[in-house]
C-alpha cells in the first residue's frame, strides 16, 4: 500500500481548476504551461511553471505578445499576475525591445489607478514582467455583458483615468492605446489602465508600422490617423470615444474595415450620445463631445479640466438621481 501511495504521488501532482476551483491531481510528466481537461468541468488545467519565487498556475488572457497568468509569489506570499512573453517573439530584438519598454513606462508611475510594475526578469530563456493582479475582467467585458454601463459608472471610471492619466503626462508619456480592452479591474473594483507598449515620450518619433500608425482604429484620435501630431489632447480623444462606448454600448464609429472606421474619426462628426440614449445627461454628453472635438485645440487642455467636467456632470446625474423634488 505505502508503495502504491509512492508512485502515485511521483507520477501525479494536485493543482487547482481555474474553472470551478476544484483541486485534482494531473500528471507530472506534463511540460510545464501544458494543460489538461479538469475532469469535473473541462476547462482546461496547466501544469504550474515557477519563475524564481513565482508560481504561473493559470491563464487569465493571452494578448499580441504576451499571455497573463493569475500567479503565486511564494517568497512574499500574495497572488500577483505574469505576463510572459511568447516564444515566437522571444528571438526578435523589436519585439523584446518593445516588451522591455511596456515595463519600464508602466513602472515609473504610480497611481491607484495604473497597474503596478513588480519586476521584468528573464529565466531560461522566458522573458516576464511580474505585476499586480487584475482579475476582474475588463471595461470591454463589462459592455459586452451588459450592452452599455450606468452613466454614474462610466462618469466614475472616467474620473479615475483621467487622475492616472495626469501622472502619465507629468512624466511627459502619452499612452496612445486608450479603450476598453485596456481598462482592468482588481476585486476592489478599482480600474486599472494596462499595456503601455506603445506608450512614448513626446520628445521621442513618432512611431509606425508597415501599414500605418500604431492604435486601435475605433478610439484612434483624428491628429495621429492624419498624422499631423500626437500629444496628451489624442489620449483625452481615446478616453472620451472609450466613455462614449460605454455610455451607449458601441464604438462611436463603425464600419466595413479599420480604414473605414479609422478615416471617419478624421472626417465625420460624433453623435452626441444624449441623442442616441436620451435619458444620458446634456452635462455628460457635451463633455463627451468635447473631448472628442476633431480640432485638439477644442478639446479639454488639461486631464483636470475633463475631470471637472464629469465630476460635474457626474453630481448633476446623482442629484436627479437619488434627491426626489419637494412637493
Amino acid at each position: 500500500m505505502l508503495l502504491n501511495e509512492q508512485s502515485r504521488s511521483a507520477t501525479l501532482k494536485m493543482v487547482g481548476c481555474g474553472g470551478c476551483g476544484a483541486r485534482l491531481f494531473i500528471s507530472s510528466e506534463l511540460e510545464p504551461l501544458q494543460t489538461t481537461p479538469c475532469t469535473k468541468c473541462g476547462h482546461p488545467v496547466l501544469k504550474p511553471l515557477f519563475l524564481g519565487q513565482v508560481e504561473l498556475r493559470q491563464v487569465i488572457a493571452s494578448g499580441g505578445m504576451g499571455i497573463v497568468y493569475r500567479s503565486w509569489d511564494h517568497a512574499l506570499e500574495r497572488e500577483v499576475a505574469v505576463k510572459l512573453m511568447k516564444d515566437e517573439f522571444a528571438n526578435d530584438p523589436a519585439s523584446v525591445e518593445g516588451f522591455a519598454k511596456e515595463a519600464k513606462a508602466c513602472a515609473c508611475l504610480n497611481h491607484t489607478n495604473i497597474v503596478s510594475i513588480y519586476s521584468f526578469d528573464e529565466q531560461e530563456g522566458h522573458k516576464f514582467i511580474v505585476m499586480e493582479l487584475t482579475d476582474q475582467g475588463s471595461l470591454e467585458d463589462r459592455i459586452k455583458n451588459d450592452g452599455r454601463l450606468h452613466e454614474i459608472d462610466v462618469l466614475s471610471i472616467g474620473i479615475k483615468i483621467c487622475s492616472a492619466l495626469k501622472v502619465a503626462h507629468r512624466y511627459d508619456l502619452i499612452h496612445l492605446d486608450i479603450k476598453p480592452d485596456n481598462i482592468l479591474f482588481n476585486i476592489d473594483n478599482e480600474p486599472k489602465l494596462v499595456d503601455w507598449g506603445i506608450a512614448r515620450k513626446t520628445t521621442e518619433a513618432q512611431v509606425h508600422d508597415d501599414e500605418g500608425v500604431l492604435g486601435t482604429p475605433e478610439f484612434i484620435a483624428p491628429e495621429r490617423v492624419s498624422q499631423t501630431g500626437e500629444s496628451f489632447l489624442s489620449d483625452i480623444y481615446s478616453l472620451a470615444g472609450t466613455l462614449y462606448n460605454a455610455l451607449i454600448g458601441r464604438t462611436p464609429f463603425t464600419g466595413e474595415d479599420p480604414t473605414e472606421i479609422a478615416l471617419k474619426q478624421v472626417n465625420e462628426p460624433v453623435q452626441p450620445p444624449n441623442q442616441l440614449i436620451e435619458d444620458i445627461s446634456e452635462e455628460t454628453s457635451d463633455a463627451i463631445i468635447r473631448a472628442m472635438a476633431k480640432d485638439p485645440a477644442a478639446r479639454f487642455q488639461s486631464y483636470d479640466d475633463f475631470a471637472t467636467a464629469l465630476e460635474l456632470a457626474r453630481s448633476q446625474v446623482m442629484i436627479k438621481r437619488y434627491i426626489k423634488p419637494k412637493r
